[in-house]
């Protein structure tokens, strides 16, 4: 994946990947005060970091570092999601309550040859939470000022110049069908799909830990 570098960034313009890596340690803060062991794996067009699940406070301390780079990182890589996921599932053995953070965009390869990692990734008896991150405001509605704009495709530099609302309603719909056909499809592998968007803070995050904690245990 890749994200808009944001220069002066805060609580109010996080990008998906600092909104994913703030929610996680929120989640880790609540799995320490309940004593649960925690793991954490972060990956691009690689596997970029990995540790197993272990209840240690100088443990937990080591992946919120982790965590806090990725907030001061300017990253521009393709996320190789199916590939990192086959790689993750081969390393769990031990039952767990698993949330990926991922904004599902995977140009590569098929959906479907991603929706197999995500059922490798449930192998064993995991339980699986989707967070389906995404930028409301941008990605799902399109809103952009009516003025001339030039889109550029960070992967292959195409570029396109047109006004937004030209295109708004077409895209919406389009949008809007794609995010109902990720969740049918992980309804299909009974993978918990949270779509959640990170201009609306991280209280679906934190009741979907607590309603899926519930279930697994």
């Amino acid at each position: 994946m890749h994200y808009p570098v944001i220069k002066n960034l805060t609580i109010d313009n996080l990008t998906k990947i600092a909104f994913s890596a703030i929610a996680s340690a929120a989640l880790m803060e609540i799995l320490r005060r309940q004593r649960d062991a925690v793991g954490l794996s972060i990956y691009s067009d690689k596997s970029d970091y990995y540790a197993p699940a272990r209840g240690s406070d100088r443990h937990r301390r080591m992946l919120l570092a982790q965590l806090d780079k990725l907030l001061k990182e300017r990253s521009s890589k393709t996320t190789d999601t199916y590939k990192m996921l086959h790689q993750i599932s081969e390393k769990i053995h031990r039952r767990s309550l698993i949330f990926l953070f991922s904004d599902m965009f995977q140009d590569d390869k098929s959906e479907n040859e991603l929706f197999d990692a995500l059922r490798h990734l449930k192998y064993n008896k995991h339980e699986l939470v989707l967070f389906h991150t995404y930028d409301g405001k941008r990605e799902l509605d399109f809103d952009f000022e009516d003025a001339p704009k030039k889109f550029v495709d960070v992967e292959t530099g195409e570029q396109i110049n047109l006004y937004a609302s030209s295109v708004q309603e077409s895209y919406k719909e389009n949008v809007s069908k794609y995010f109902n056909h990720l969740k049918l499809r992980c309804m299909q592998y009974k993978i918990a799909y949270v779509p959640v968007d990170i201009n609306k803070g991280f209280e679906k995050v934190l009741i979907t830990y607590l309603t899926s904690r519930k279930k697994y245990l």
